[in-house]
């Protein structure tokens, strides 16, 4: 889908000159086909695909996290520049959806984090993340060779599309987040849960980030969810095949 009322069928770039051919019939300048085509590539993804993401999920059922108890805190990374684009990818979509499925889980989540360190809560960087957005995400990894850490949107996405994972942190009773070694959405190995004892050997990570990754983890597996080996922060409310085979894709 693309931003004008115009369908592009065919780029013709040479060395001296490059044209854009519109659906009207019309050649244009290669001035304008170079605006047009930055344009194209910036709006296209959003811009013309852009709906209102939090009426859909509200309307679908799906749970706003920040409902299930007040300690629980949200941080939508993907609705700032504060990712690993480096820009605003969320339009449409201001809160963190769940399914009533996961929801449930993270509620009761928060409640185990409360009992065994009060004062404490959860962060909720990222939850229900429609597939036109994952697809975008999935065309910028492919680029950097890390599509490892992104769902194929063409293969059933991920869970995030589906309503049943999150991404999260735990905050202190100050409100800030407990260091975890490296920041959310860090696409390296620092980042893996399989080699910590490794990372604090090497002092790539200290004990006590490492020691809060597994309270993260305790709590967020007593809760019902499964994690990852590549992302601290991510963690799944159920299989892939389960999220196939009996919840609705979002897109």
């Amino acid at each position: 889908m693309f931003c004008f009322n115009y369908s592009i069928y065919t780029i013709n770039c040479q060395m001296q000159n490059c044209f854009i051919f519109g659906g009207s019939g019309k050649w244009f300048s290669r001035a304008m086909n170079l605006t047009i085509l930055s344009l194209l590539l910036i709006c296209a993804p959003f811009v013309c695909g852009a709906q209102d993401w939090d009426a859909i999920l509200s309307e679908r059922g799906f749970v706003d996290v920040t409902t299930l108890d007040t300690a629980i805190r949200v941080h939508l990374a993907y609705a700032t520049p504060d990712n690993f684009m480096g820009k605003a990818v969320y339009v449409g979509l201001t809160k963190a959806w769940l399914h009533p499925d996961a929801a449930g889980k993270l509620a009761k989540a928060q409640q185990i984090l409360r009992r065994e360190r009060p004062g404490y809560a959860l962060l909720v960087y990222d939850a229900t993340r429609p597939i036109p957005i994952q697809r975008y995400m999935y065309n910028f990894v492919k680029e950097k060779n890390k599509t490892y850490y992104v769902a194929n949107p063409d293969k059933k996405g991920g869970r995030h599309n589906y309503g049943m994972a999150v991404d999260l942190t735990i905050i202190d009773r100050d409100g800030q987040p407990l260091p975890m070694g490296t920041p959310f959405d860090f696409l390296s190995m620092e980042a893996n849960t399989d080699k910590e004892d490794a990372l604090v050997k090497n002092g790539k990570i200290s004990k006590e980030e490492r020691d809060n990754r597994l309270l993260l983890r305790r709590v967020m597996r007593q809760a019902g969810f499964t994690t990852v080996t590549s992302e601290w922060w991510h963690f799944n409310a159920c299989s892939a095949q389960t999220a196939i085979a009996k919840y609705r894709l979002v897109e």
